[in-house]
């Protein structure tokens, strides 16, 4: 499984009851047991933990019904019962092939009686379970910290350049290449505009973007030279943490310079999905009506009647993006770009020479 933060510790409880462990002790188990309901583990949890819910949603709100309708011993003893038959079925469904020796950690909302009954029955049987203090309160505490942190470890070389300039294909090249590379919109499923959802990838909620952004972060050396591009506060629905986009803020910059038939080549292969697909087209060019007009935007409207897509392109470009794109630059931008490439091509060939190009300029 993919091992989250800190180097573990030792196993040892030094004074804690048998069968607990802290969050500095994550590395130290065989397998991450989420217990939690499957709506609570698809907001966020631990990268690479599983889904054992020992109640499921309906059975959850029912529980948290009579508890507050009826009363606390009938929630207990109603839900007693149903976690005891889905730890039943747990058992049997998913752990029948565990050896002796496998040491899971086992974790709820917060450290109380959900995962303590998944522990308990799972040390019956001589597993060397634990239960995570704290639960995933605790996680999402530490994920906080460490987002705090880890922007300042790292120096970030900013890649920006007009829409369609290939920055997202050029860091991709750059890690291929053996760099170092921080792919913001990877994570946040989006491309950073209001054509830029990704088709049939919705994005993820903020928590869980920021525990991939938190796992991204820890996977990086400290003190590396970390490609990224340039982005806003928002990517999407999605806010980036204030301590990576101030890091970014203060970051050198270096500007792809693309030519425009470039631009529009590359942009209509990257966006075919929206080309065979008028209308979902007009519907997102639709959202740009509060900002630039119902004029300009019936226009675009007739472009993609008449199948004419590289002239809706370089109208979008023209009237939006670049205007968009030189604002940006001058609210988010400390300082000017320490430097420029120029791409005639975003063909594979080009890509290739931008990265290897940008990456001699940076030293790695």
């Amino acid at each position: 499984m993919t091992q989250p933060v800190s180097a573990p510790a030792p196993p040892a409880s030094h004074g804690r009851p048998r069968g607990l462990a802290t969050i500095d002790e994550l590395a130290a188990f065989d397998e991450i047991i989420d217990v939690r309901s499957p709506a609570e583990f698809a907001e966020d949890h631990v990268p690479g933990a599983v889904n054992c819910p020992v109640l499921d949603d309906d059975e959850r709100r029912e529980i948290g019904t009579l508890y507050v309708q009826v009363s606390p011993f009938e929630a207990r003893r109603r839900g007693a019962a149903l976690v005891a038959r889905n730890i039943a079925s747990h058992l049997l469904q998913h752990f029948q092939d565990r050896g002796r020796d496998w040491r899971p950690l086992v974790m709820c909302w917060r450290g109380g009686q959900r995962s303590g009954a998944m522990t308990t029955v799972l040390r019956a049987v001589g597993w060397d379970a634990c239960q995570l203090v704290g639960g995933y309160r605790t996680f999402r505490r530490r994920v906080g910290e460490q987002l705090a942190i880890l922007p300042a470890t790292l120096r970030f070389r900013v890649v920006e350049g007009a829409t369609g300039s290939g920055k997202t294909r050029i860091l991709q090249e750059i890690a291929r290449q053996g760099g170092h590379v921080l792919d913001l919109e990877e994570l946040a499923c989006h491309r950073g505009s209001v054509l830029g959802g990704l088709p049939a990838q919705p994005q993820p909620g903020q928590k869980w973007f920021e525990t991939l952004l938190w796992q991204a972060l820890a996977a990086l050396p400290p003190g590396a030279v970390v490609f990224i591009e340039g982005e806003s506060r928002k990517i999407g629905r999605l806010h980036l943490p204030e301590p990576l986009f101030a890091a970014m803020r203060a970051a050198e910059r270096v500007e792809v310079r693309a030519a425009m038939a470039a631009r529009i080549s590359f942009l209509l292969g990257d966006y075919a999905h929206l080309v065979s697909d008028a209308a979902t087209l007009k519907a997102r060019l639709d959202g740009l009506r509060p900002l630039l007009g119902n004029e300009r935007v019936a226009g675009w409207h007739a472009l993609v009647d008449s199948g004419d897509f590289a002239g809706l392109t370089a109208a979008l470009l023209v009237e939006h993006y670049d205007p968009l794109y030189a604002r940006s630059r001058k609210r988010n931008a400390i300082q000017p770009p320490a430097w420029s490439v120029d791409v005639d091509s975003l063909d594979v060939a080009g890509i290739a020479r931008a990265a290897a190009e940008i990456r001699r300029r940076a030293g790695t």
